[in-house]
C-alpha cells in the first residue's frame, strides 16, 4: 500500500511566506512623510497668489489653500494645514517642490544682485580705478552718464550730514543696477 499525502511525489513542500516589517513604512517613516508634507503646505501658501494659481495642482487642493488664507484662527490654520498635508499625499510633489525651491532661489539670486549692486557703488565712490573695471566689465555703460553719477554722489558725500539729500547715492545704484542685469 502507497502513502497518500497532499504533495505529489516529485514537488517538495514549499515554506509558508515569511511576513517581513520592512515591507511597509513605519509609522515614524509616516509622521515624517506627513509632517514634511504640511512643512511643504506651509511653503506653498506663503507663496503669491500668482505662483500657486500656476501651479499643476487639483482643484481640491487649490481650495484648500486658499481657505488657509482666509482662515484668521490659530487652530483653524492648524487643522487647514494638516487637510492640504493630507491632499498633497494624493499628488505627484516634485513640481510643487520645485516651484517653492525657484521662489527661494529667485529671492536669493535678487538679494545677492541687490549686494553687488551696493559694492560697486561703494567702490566706484572711494577710488577712480573702479570706475574704469566698471567699464570694462559692462562695455554697454554709457561712460559719461557713469562718470557725473559718480562725480555728483562724490561731492553729495562731501556735504555736512544735514545737507546731504542722498539722491545722487540712490540714482548711482539704480544706474548699477539696471546695467549689471543687462
Amino acid at each position: 500500500m502507497t502513502e497518500s499525502s497532499d504533495t505529489p511525489p516529485d514537488e517538495t513542500p514549499k515554506p509558508a511566506p515569511v511576513f517581513s516589517f520592512d515591507d511597509r513604512p513605519s509609522k515614524t517613516r509616516m509622521k515624517q512623510a506627513s509632517h514634511e508634507l504640511q512643512e511643504l503646505g506651509e511653503a506653498v501658501v506663503a507663496l503669491p497668489d500668482a505662483r500657486i494659481d500656476g501651479l499643476a495642482i487639483s482643484e481640491t487642493l487649490l481650495d484648500a489653500i486658499r481657505q488657509y488664507k482666509k482662515t484668521k484662527t490659530f487652530e483653524g490654520r492648524r487643522r487647514q494645514m494638516q487637510y492640504i498635508g493630507k491632499l498633497m499625499r494624493n499628488h505627484d510633489v516634485e513640481p510643487i517642490r520645485q516651484a517653492v525651491t525657484d521662489m527661494q532661489l529667485g529671492r536669493a539670486k535678487d538679494s545677492l544682485a541687490l549686494h553687488q549692486a551696493e559694492r560697486w557703488r561703494t567702490e566706484l565712490l572711494a577710488e577712480d580705478e573702479a570706475a574704469t573695471r566698471w567699464i570694462s566689465a559692462q562695455p554697454q555703460t554709457d561712460v559719461q552718464q557713469l562718470r557725473s553719477l559718480i562725480r555728483a554722489a562724490r561731492k553729495d558725500a562731501a556735504l555736512v550730514p544735514e545737507k546731504r539729500s542722498g539722491k545722487a547715492f540712490r540714482e548711482l545704484f539704480q544706474f548699477i543696477k539696471e546695467h549689471s542685469l543687462e
